[in-house]
């Protein structure tokens, strides 16, 4: 017991259960507590940007072969795409398999509009342009602004960019390469730091939500959160584990690898809150350190598993809801819509319904104010939101990395099966997010 408790996870499930008692007991003092789990998510999106440049550059310059890292980008994203897809239309066939709307007879003219104003603007200006205006937000005004703002996805074109001139300049570069790896052992350690404070940030996010909705909230529109949390258990054991296992490994060893990362997004709702260890544990898997930076930064925004199942999932509830036809065209036309508008969501405010309107915005059969049914349910259906993509690009990350031989699978299996020895250069402490203090491996 003493064990359990000195662990990560021990202490991650200790705070989840004294931060529902807070939130019955207490519900005015489980608010006050809100500033722990928000404080806990700002001190780790702090060092996320520098972070992801540091592992991509010396990633890529330690491969040294240009030609891998552009078939591995290619295949991230063949894969994203396809898997997305995938999502999408599960969610789609279990919304008409089961019908969650039906019945609900909502009439759109007495839904309360003011209710989206917050996110109209938002979702206005993430359809404005369309695929070329997502295309040109990837590139940041500055090198500056790219960090300032926290946009993985600004940061990770300038780091490719980056790494690829230090690959090419060769024996020159390797000085910058080198101060960049001992960097991220800096940023590594902050890290270590940081995690400690995880059980605060859980007792906080928990109490505050408890204290705030009840227990017994998820008894409004619950056979929508049901649906939903079976459809991403649904993806991850059966579309994910299938994946996993034809790429030779088992999704249950690995989700249990990751237990105590899963456990804080559990309580945060936040994927963002253990990017950093997740990169960490999946090199000390095994995976070549230029997969896991190219794949886990990008699948960040390019894919969202569980968010792509939660779209399609929630169009057809509020079609259903609402008494609106939908024809085939219409799930065509969503289909191929949230494809586009899903790859905007990572770290839109509000991205859930944000992304849900504005592929409504594009298809006019669905009346968008409909989106105010899923906002009161909308946090609980966002812990299987963040869980479900965490898993999914870790699943990415290890699948391609497989197929393009970039893991060494001997190591992957002892670890998974928890007989990887320590060592004192990769030891890496599954409750604190170390770095490997040998550094990125070298192709």
């Amino acid at each position: 017991m003493t064990r359990f408790l000195r662990s990560l996870f021990g202490q991650v499930v200790l705070a989840l259960i004294l931060g529902t008692i807070i939130g019955i007991a207490a519900p005015d003092f489980a608010g006050k507590l809100k500033p722990l789990g928000d404080g806990f998510i700002k001190l780790i999106k702090m060092i996320i940007p520098l972070l992801v440049f540091c592992v991509v550059v010396h990633g890529i310059a330690g491969a040294g072969d240009l030609k891998r890292v552009g078939r591995v980008g290619v295949k991230s994203l063949i894969y994203f795409e396809a898997v997305t897809t995938i999502a999408l239309g599960l969610g789609l066939l279990l919304a008409f398999v089961f019908k969650p709307g039906v019945g609900m007879n909502v009439d759109p003219r007495m839904l309360d509009a003011g209710a989206m104003s917050a996110y109209a603007e938002t979702a206005d200006r993430l359809t404005h342009g369309g695929t070329v205006e997502f295309l040109m937000k990837l590139i940041p005004t500055t090198v500056g602004d790219a960090f300032a703002k926290g946009d993985v996805l600004q940061v990770l074109l300038f780091a490719v960019l980056f790494g690829c001139a230090l690959c090419l300049l060769g024996p020159r570069g390797r000085q910058v390469a080198g101060f960049v790896d001992q960097l991220s052992h800096v940023l590594f350690k902050v890290m270590g730091i940081l995690i400690k404070l995880a059980p605060l940030g859980v007792l906080g996010a928990i109490a505050f939500t408890v204290g705030k909705y009840g227990i017994g909230s998820l008894k409004q529109l619950g056979m929508l959160v049901v649906l939903f949390y079976a459809a991403v258990l649904i993806f991850v054991c059966v579309v994910l584990g299938a994946i996993l296992r034809v790429a030779g490994f088992n999704i249950f060893k690995l989700l249990r690898y990751l237990r105590e990362e899963l456990m804080i997004v559990l309580a945060t709702t936040s994927s963002d809150s253990v990017l950093p260890q997740v990169m960490s544990k999946l090199k000390r898997m095994g995976v070549r350190d230029s997969t896991v930076g190219l794949v886990i930064p990008t699948g960040y925004s390019f894919n969202l598993d569980a968010f792509s199942i939660y779209i399609t999932l929630a169009a057809v509830f509020i079609a259903q809801a609402t008494n609106t036809p939908v024809s085939m065209t219409d799930l065509l036309a969503i289909l191929a819509i949230s494809l586009v508008t899903s790859k905007g969501a990572h770290g839109v405010p509000g991205s859930a319904i944000v992304v849900l309107a504005a592929t409504l915005h594009a298809i006019p059969a669905i009346p968008a104010v409909g989106l105010v049914l899923v906002l009161s349910v909308d946090w609980f259906m966002g812990i299987a939101r963040a869980l479900g993509n965490l898993i999914g690009n870790c699943v990415a990350t290890v699948a391609i990395a497989a197929w393009e031989g970039d893991i060494d699978r001997e190591r992957a299996h002892a670890v998974l099966d928890g007989l990887a020895p320590p060592s004192t250069e990769d030891d890496l402490d599954a409750e604190v997010g170390k770095a490997p203090s040998g550094g990125l491996i070298e192709a």
